[in-house]
Protein backbone atom coordinates (compact mmCIF):
# COMPACT_ATOMS: atom_id res chain seq x y z
CA UNK A 1 0.00 0.00 0.00
CA UNK A 2 1.26 3.47 -0.88
CA UNK A 3 1.14 5.43 2.36
CA UNK A 4 1.20 8.90 0.76
CA UNK A 5 -0.34 9.61 -2.61
CA UNK A 6 0.30 12.84 -4.54
CA UNK A 7 -3.31 13.87 -3.87
CA UNK A 8 -2.87 13.37 -0.12
CA UNK A 9 0.53 15.07 -0.14
CA UNK A 10 -1.04 18.26 -1.55
CA UNK A 11 -3.47 18.47 1.40
CA UNK A 12 -0.79 18.76 4.08
CA UNK A 13 0.48 22.13 5.24
CA UNK A 14 4.28 22.42 5.54
CA UNK A 15 6.08 21.38 8.71
CA UNK A 16 6.01 23.95 11.51
CA UNK A 17 3.25 25.98 9.84
CA UNK A 18 0.49 25.04 12.31
CA UNK A 19 2.44 25.83 15.48
CA UNK A 20 -0.02 26.47 18.27
CA UNK A 21 -3.11 26.05 16.08
CA UNK A 22 -5.76 23.34 16.19
CA UNK A 23 -4.46 21.48 13.14
CA UNK A 24 -6.41 19.23 10.83
CA UNK A 25 -5.41 15.56 10.75
CA UNK A 26 -5.27 14.53 7.10
CA UNK A 27 -4.03 10.94 7.43
CA UNK A 28 -4.15 8.11 9.92
CA UNK A 29 -1.56 5.31 9.82
CA UNK A 30 -1.66 2.10 11.85
CA UNK A 31 -0.25 -1.40 12.09
CA UNK A 32 -2.93 -4.12 12.01
CA UNK A 33 -1.17 -6.16 14.71
CA UNK A 34 -0.32 -3.30 17.06
CA UNK A 35 -2.01 -0.61 19.10
CA UNK A 36 0.26 2.10 17.63
CA UNK A 37 -1.40 4.80 15.50
CA UNK A 38 0.04 7.89 13.81
CA UNK A 39 -2.18 10.89 12.99
CA UNK A 40 -0.48 13.25 10.52
CA UNK A 41 -1.19 16.99 10.49
CA UNK A 42 1.82 18.34 8.54
CA UNK A 43 4.22 16.88 5.99
CA UNK A 44 7.44 17.79 4.21
CA UNK A 45 7.79 15.74 1.00
CA UNK A 46 11.50 16.53 0.61
CA UNK A 47 12.41 15.39 4.13
CA UNK A 48 9.64 12.75 4.09
CA UNK A 49 8.75 13.82 7.63
CA UNK A 50 5.39 14.23 9.31
CA UNK A 51 4.27 16.06 12.40
CA UNK A 52 1.26 14.88 14.30
CA UNK A 53 -0.17 12.87 17.14
CA UNK A 54 1.33 9.49 17.97
CA UNK A 55 -0.64 6.98 20.01
CA UNK A 56 1.81 4.38 21.26
CA UNK A 57 3.12 3.80 24.77
CA UNK A 58 1.83 7.32 25.42
CA UNK A 59 -0.17 9.86 23.45
CA UNK A 60 2.09 12.68 22.33
CA UNK A 61 2.76 15.17 19.57
CA UNK A 62 5.93 14.72 17.57
CA UNK A 63 7.71 14.12 14.30
CA UNK A 64 7.74 10.79 12.49
CA UNK A 65 9.34 9.63 9.28
CA UNK A 66 7.61 8.21 6.22
CA UNK A 67 10.75 6.15 5.57
CA UNK A 68 10.51 4.56 9.03
CA UNK A 69 6.79 3.85 8.62
CA UNK A 70 7.52 2.15 5.28
CA UNK A 71 10.26 -0.02 6.82
CA UNK A 72 8.15 -1.49 9.63
CA UNK A 73 7.38 -5.19 9.23
CA UNK A 74 5.76 -7.29 11.96
CA UNK A 75 4.85 -10.84 10.99
CA UNK A 76 5.22 -9.76 7.37
CA UNK A 77 2.74 -6.90 7.68
CA UNK A 78 3.58 -3.24 7.26
CA UNK A 79 2.03 0.02 8.31
CA UNK A 80 -1.23 0.85 6.55
CA UNK A 81 -3.10 4.06 5.86
CA UNK A 82 -6.73 4.22 6.96
CA UNK A 83 -8.40 4.47 3.55
CA UNK A 84 -11.68 5.62 5.11
CA UNK A 85 -10.20 8.39 7.26
CA UNK A 86 -12.07 11.67 7.09
CA UNK A 87 -10.02 14.72 8.14
CA UNK A 88 -10.66 15.73 11.75
CA UNK A 89 -9.35 18.43 14.03
CA UNK A 90 -6.52 17.41 16.32
CA UNK A 91 -8.58 18.51 19.34
CA UNK A 92 -11.38 16.09 18.35
CA UNK A 93 -9.04 13.11 18.12
CA UNK A 94 -7.30 13.98 21.40
CA UNK A 95 -10.70 14.14 23.12
CA UNK A 96 -11.71 10.76 21.67
CA UNK A 97 -8.45 9.16 22.80
CA UNK A 98 -8.84 10.52 26.34
CA UNK A 99 -12.27 8.87 26.55
CA UNK A 100 -10.88 5.41 25.70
Amino acid sequence: MKLVTKELERKFPPLRSMDGKDAMIYAKFFHPMSSWTWYATEYDPEERMFFGLVEGHEIELGYFSLDELEEVRVHGLGIERDMYWEPKLLSEVKQQLRQC
